[in-house]
Parts: C-alpha cells; structure tokens; sequence
C-alpha cells in the first residue's frame, strides 16, 4: 500500500499544492507539530542547568515527539484505511507532508522579483525559503541563495519525505517531518539550542542521508534530459565537492545543481550574528541572475518527475509481485 499512496500523494501535492483556505482555517501539519515542539522547547529547556542535563533534555523531547506524532498518524492512518477509497483520502493526508510544488512557486516568486528588476523583493522573497542574512545580498546573492534552497530543500522537502512514505507509509513520514521541523526549529548552534537541539540536529543528519544521496542521483539524471544542463559536470561536482558541505547531506543536492548548470553556489553567508565561511559548491559562475532561477527550476521539475516515474515503478513491480 505505501507505494501507491505515496504515488497518489505526488500527483496531488504536485496539482493542488496546500490550498491557501486551508492553511487558513487549519493551519498546516507541519505547524501543528512546531506547537508541540515549542511547548516541549519552553518546559524543558531550561538554561539554568548545565550541558549534560540540557542535552538529556533534548533527547527526551525528540523523544516525546516522535511517539506522539508516530502514534497519531498510525491511528489516523488505520482508521481512514477503514472508509470506502480510504485510500485516496490517505494520500490526500499524505500530500500535506510534500512540498513540490509550494517549493517552486516560492523559488519562482524569486527569479520574478529579479526579472522585474526588484531588488528588494528579491531579497524579501528569498528570506522566506534561507535562514541566512538576506537583506545585504546582491543580485548574484539572492539568485544563488534561491537556487541552494531549492536543491537542498528538494531533498528535504520532496525527495525525503517520499522515501520514508515508500517505506512506512503515512506514519513514518510524519515522524520524519516532525524530526525535520524539530531540526529547523531548535537544531541551531546558539547559547540556547546548542545542547538541547542537539539530537533533533543529529537525527535530522541520519534521517536525511540516504534522501540527499538520491537527491543528488536524481539531479544528475535530469540533467540528461534538461537542455543547458550537464550530467557529467553534475556528477563531478558531487564526487568533488558534496563532502567539503558543513552539512552531511545539503553538499550532494547543492553541488549536482551546480555541477549541471555550470555554477558556484554556498560559500560564505552570514546567519544573523554568526559568519559561516562555507565550502564552494561547483567550480563554475559566481554570478548567477534570474536566468539561472529559471533554468534551476526547469531542472527540479524533470528531477521531480524522475522521483515520480520512480515511485510509479515500485508500485508497479509491488503490484504485480
């Protein structure tokens, strides 16, 4: 069954998205479980008590959270499972957890702004989708930070969730998009989060490892069929660069988008206080424009598409097993 529903779910996260009015009304699963974390971030982290207990702390939290989101789904799971096409409405419920195309719409909002030659809009559409300094980036700087966060996120996003879905169906990628809302929230290297965010941090690290892995596959072959782009370079800049990433897995998806599309992309950003001098992702441009926007998300879309023709086979050979 999981392949099937994670299928349904592609198709229709890929159509309809996470419809406005429901945000609205609902809000979205994903805020439901940053309640739950920020309630277990204000009754546990207390920063009075020293590293060790303040890293226990964290732990237990992970801990709580990952029972009560498992749990949920697997209930809600099982009960929907119990309706005519309940199915269907797993997948439905499902879809919540991908965000293709919500991903390019806010990447594209960015190559737009740029386009009409409005650097401040950039800058502010940008700042939704990085945690980094936004607001000093030039041109070249707002194009590269969209382009980092759309191969990065996805893996994260797209990719991740999809692989945890195939593999335990609606549960197990509730509970990876709780771990991964976990790590955005408190997995931070600040005075307040260094300890007790360090399990949601290096949890998020082992959980995202195989998708980034084939985040990165997925990229080099679009780039196969994508005009203007180059699976060797692709490949190349993954068995070069991807290891040199601060990040265990954000490198490989980041350096095949450059690889394939002739540019350099991370190196140094600032994170409000904080200067990362981070590791150059592809040895080509620096100065990426909105054309390379616009050529990214031409390259994310056959990606994605390769990830679902992929799923579409597993369910295939599972059906006919």
């Amino acid at each position: 069954m999981n392949a099937p529903v994670t299928l349904l779910a592609l198709l229709i996260e890929a159509m309809f998205g996470y419809p406005d009015w429901v945000a609205r009304r609902i809000g979205h699963p994903a805020s439901w479980m940053g309640r739950l974390i920020a309630l277990l971030d204000r009754g546990l982290n207390r920063e009075a008590e020293d590293p060790a207990l303040r890293r226990r702390a964290g732990v237990f939290a992970v801990l709580i959270l990952v029972f009560v989101v498992g749990v949920a789904a697997l209930m809600v799971e099982r009960s929907l499972l119990l309706l005519p096409l309940g199915i269907v409405a797993v997948a439905i419920l499902a879809s919540t957890l991908l965000a293709q195309k919500s991903l390019y719409a806010h990447v594209a909002r960015v190559a737009f702004a740029l386009e009409s030659g409005d650097l401040q809009a950039a800058r502010e559409a940008v700042s939704h989708i990085v945690g980094r300094e936004t607001a000093q980036l030039d041109e070249a700087g707002v194009a590269r930070a969209a382009i980092e966060s759309l191969a990065e996120n996805f893996s994260d996003g797209v990719v991740a969730p999809s692989f945890w879905m195939v593999l335990g169906g609606l549960p197990v990628a509730a509970v990876y998009k709780a771990i991964n809302t976990a790590d955005s929230m408190i997995g931070h290297r600040t005075a307040r989060y260094r300890d007790f965010g360090w399990a949601a941090a290096k949890l998020d690290d082992l959980v995202n490892l195989p998708a980034s892995r084939l985040a990165a596959l997925t990229i080099v072959g679009a780039s196969t069929f994508t005009p203007g782009a180059s699976a060797a370079n692709a490949w190349e800049a993954v068995g070069r660069d991807a290891s040199q990433h601060a990040s265990p897995n954000a490198g490989y998806p980041e350096a095949a988008m450059a690889g394939a599309l002739g540019l350099s992309l991370g190196g140094p950003r600032r994170y409000d206080d904080l200067h990362v001098d981070g590791a150059w992702m592809g040895d080509g441009r620096r100065d990426a424009a909105a054309s390379d926007i616009r050529a990214a998300l031409a390259l994310y879309a056959c990606a994605d598409a390769i990830l679902v023709g992929i799923v579409a086979l597993i369910a295939i050979l599972i059906a006919i097993a």
